[in-house]
């Protein structure tokens, strides 16, 4: 059984989710950021400033930077309540329409009772946007923090910006938790871009579509129809009830990982398929797969419910 998007019309689109620009933090204009990423090869971006009233809440709308070859989704980074560790939370959503109300959010401090982060949350997803707990571990985000936010669709399990600047960029572990909880959850890697420091075309998603437009994009992001990367391909992945089979340009690893401590892996030199027994994931209910090249670059698959392969 190969995964579903692998073989369906369309093709993949390289995507940044998580972008800055003048209209919050960033150092560029949301224009100049437009032109920089197409410029790398990218498909399509969401500039996510940050939605707070020190810059009047924007939802910025870079829909006349859009051409033929590249599209803009409208997003915001959302903040508002207070985490375990008394800072503010930060959440993503794409596809945010411009009406969305804005919480009580003055500034980058929590203010005393206002609308929790599962509220502002669950408000953006009922709004048609697909939501995101970014950078955990820069924010020191504590496992009942995350098990709090129940209308997420995803973790950002990689943040080039959080890597680049404080060695903080991974998200993992939460995403692990909240699977080994039973939250079926997908990830992405982004770059969480300002421009201000090397923290741009580190980390993006290829999301599987017909075509490259805002709404068949995010309609694949909502159905994990996409993989996530610092540089590798993967191809395609195909699974029996004993074996998994990963598809991909040349790397030196695959790994397959599964609830709490079991995986097993395939090493080998320039490696572009694997085939590897899941006897040891035999009781796990979802697993992952992250292949890694000869330059250390990763890629992963969005978690893979099973439910016990045997």
């Amino acid at each position: 059984m190969s995964l579903k998007f692998f073989s369906t019309p369309g093709k993949f689109y390289r995507g940044n989710l998580h972008t800055h620009s003048t209209q919050s933090d960033g150092a560029l204009e949301p224009g100049e950021v437009c032109r920089r990423y197409q410029a790398e090869g990218y498909d399509f971006i969401s500039l996510t400033d940050h939605f707070v009233g020190l810059f009047d809440y924007p939802i910025t709308d870079a829909s006349e930077f859009h051409n033929d070859k590249f599209t803009t989704i409208m997003g915001a980074e959302l903040h508002s309540g207070a985490m375990e560790n008394g800072h503010l939370w930060h959440l993503l959503a794409l596809g945010l329409p411009s009406d969305f109300p804005p919480p009580s959010a003055p500034n980058f401090l929590p203010v005393k009772g206002s609308e929790t982060a599962a509220s502002i949350a669950q408000r953006a997803r009922d709004a048609g946007a697909f939501v995101v707990i970014v950078h955990p571990h820069w924010s020191g985000l504590s496992e009942a923090d995350a098990f709090s936010i129940t209308a997420a669709h995803a973790v950002e399990i990689y943040n080039h910006g959080c890597v680049v600047n404080n060695d903080r960029g991974e998200g993992l572990m939460t995403l692990e938790y909240l699977l080994n909880k039973g939250r079926h959850l997908n990830l992405i890697a982004s770059d969480d871009s300002h421009f201000n420091s090397p923290d741009y075309f580190g980390g993006w998603v290829m999301v599987k579509a017909q075509e490259n437009t805002a709404q068949a994009l995010l309609a694949a992001l909502k159905a994990g129809e996409y993989y996530s990367s610092t540089g590798p391909e993967i191809h395609n992945i195909r699974i029996n009830e004993t074996s998994i089979e990963v598809d991909c340009t040349p790397v030196v690893s695959i790994l397959v990982q599964g609830h709490g401590s079991p995986m097993t892996y395939l090493r080998g030199e320039t490696m572009t398929t694997g085939k590897i027994s899941l006897e040891r994931l035999s009781n796990s209910p979802w697993i992952r797969i992250t292949i890694i090249d000869r330059a250390g670059k990763r890629a992963w698959s969005n978690p893979i419910w099973v439910e016990g392969v045997n």
